[in-house]
């Protein structure tokens, strides 16, 4: 059974630094697509950040060189890394894991396990 838990959300200033974290548990973090998204009210889910096997990383324009994705293989752990902070920002964060081939990292359609979620609210 796949459980995805994230934590580490909360109120920031703009300009501020957040950082998330997601356990895994039910499968191995080190042979599958992990990636964030992050959804605000009344708008679609988005894909933030996305991390590969070979650790390779893709990020959302809106977020490039302000967040930085991470996994420890060790504890099953994914993070963001999310630094000057905007108000636009704010958000559910959700962790995102196993994946198919199809789509691409930041449509939703892609994974098929996601954590419940962590807010993210920035002023």
């Amino acid at each position: 059974h796949v459980q995805l838990v994230e934590s580490g959300g909360g109120s920031a200033l703009a300009g501020g630094s957040v950082k998330l974290a997601c356990t895994a548990s039910g499968f191995d973090k080190s042979s599958t697509c992990l990636a964030w998204f992050r959804q605000s009210p009344g708008k679609q889910r988005e894909g933030v950040a996305t991390i590969g096997r070979d650790d390779t990383t893709k990020y959302a324009d809106s977020v490039k060189g302000r967040f930085t994705i991470s996994k420890d293989n060790a504890t099953n752990t994914l993070y963001l890394q999310m630094d000057s902070l905007k108000p636009e920002d704010t958000a559910m964060y959700y962790c995102a894991a196993v994946c198919t081939y199809l789509y691409t990292w930041d449509d939703h359609r892609k994974y098929s396990n996601w954590g419940l979620g962590t807010q993210v609210t920035v002023s």
